[in-house]
């Protein structure tokens, strides 16, 4: 059996359950606009998140992911709608008063005091007994596997400590809901990918709500239990990643979650034999000679292979199909070298796919 590092909040053990009403809500936003003179940042949303949830705010920059997450930290106010938290409405409060704590992207750690310090400063503000402070700072830095970096200075941390700190700080106050607003963005790729196993390692022992804001597609597929997918103001789909990559509902998410191929117009009616618009994923595609058969519940097109980028593990292959239309594909470099790869540039090839990975889908 898990063991919790908090008591309120028991750690989950077991599969998770999908739905909100399975766990209850802890986040609910109603009808929520978000106006900055003329322009509508939030332009209407409704989101419920689960308690215990690792749920992930997707979208460009200004999207209004940001603002939402403002919203719920009580930093931004919003214009109209609800916001609840367990089911009291705190839209009108100040952040002192919501059981939420938000880790920033710049750590906001304070130079002049060692790490104990920072991670003790929330405690220290709200009175909590040194006896008791000293406990909870030792078990939050335990829980980030910082142990004995207590007395350091945040200058003398590399940025994934730093960062580790900060989220130590935020879990110190043992809040019902932990935002983070793009807290990897300033590191490298190497650190950041390390740090999204540990952040979601720590999610699931604290099993507390994340709720997590990125632009990174990637980032958000790797680590939550649902994502939303947010542009210009509006929340285009909700849904596992398993779902927001495999059955985009919009053209918007289809090309904005991963690289996917959109068919439309002359080139969807030749292809499927109506018109619409369709994605495939480029890593559901395979090339064949020209003229390949192709089975009953499969698609295939013909076209010349225009350019090749070699990626290391998988190379990438722009297929031009005609009427100006390309598809891409990518396939894993399982027996091909770089130079086998590079020298298919300019043959023909038929693409085929399984007729269940082309999907319509909204414009």
């Amino acid at each position: 059996m898990a063991i919790s590092p908090f008591p309120d909040h028991p750690a989950e053990t077991g599969p998770r359950p999908a739905t909100t009403a399975a766990r209850g809500s802890a986040v609910r936003l109603e009808s929520v606009v978000k106006r900055f003179g003329d322009v509508a940042a939030v332009a209407g949303i409704d989101l419920d998140v689960a308690n215990g949830e690792f749920f992930s705010m997707l979208g460009p920059s200004g999207s209004g992911k940001t603002t939402t997450l403002r919203m719920i930290a009580g930093f931004e106010l919003p214009t109209s709608g609800r916001i609840l938290l367990e089911g009291e409405d705190v839209s009108n409060k100040a952040p002192f008063e919501r059981d939420v704590n938000t880790v920033f992207q710049d750590y906001a750690l304070f130079p002049h005091m060692n790490v104990g310090e920072n991670v003790a400063y929330g405690l220290v503000i709200r009175k909590v007994p040194s006896a008791e402070r000293r406990e909870r700072v030792a078990d939050a830095l335990r829980m980030v596997r910082l142990e004995g970096f207590d007395k350091r200075r945040p200058s003398q941390l590399s940025g994934g400590q730093r960062q580790r700190v900060a989220l130590a700080r935020a879990l110190v106050n043992r809040p019902r809901v932990l935002l983070l607003d793009e807290p990897l963005g300033a590191l490298d790729l190497k650190l950041r990918e390390e740090m999204q196993i540990e952040l979601k390692a720590i999610q699931h022992a604290v099993g507390i709500t994340f709720i997590y804001v990125t632009h990174d597609q990637e980032e958000a597929l790797t680590m939550s239990d649902r994502i939303a997918v947010f542009n210009l103001g509006r929340i285009e789909q909700v849904g596992s990643p398993a779902e927001v990559y495999e059955r985009p509902a919009t053209e918007f998410v289809a090309g904005f979650v991963g690289t996917s191929n959109l068919l439309r117009g002359e080139i969807a009616e030749r292809v499927f034999g109506t018109a619409g618009t369709f994605t495939v994923r480029p890593e559901k595609i395979r090339m064949a000679e020209p003229g390949a058969t192709v089975a009953a519940d499969e698609i295939g097109v013909d076209g010349q292979i225009r350019e090749v980028v070699y990626l290391g593990s998988d190379t990438r292959y722009h297929v031009a199909l005609g009427a100006g239309s390309e598809l891409v594909v990518t396939q894993q470099n399982l027996v091909t070298s770089s130079m086998e790869a590079l020298a298919a540039e300019g043959r023909p090839t038929r693409l085929i796919w399984k007729r269940i990975h082309s999907l319509p889908i909204s414009s």
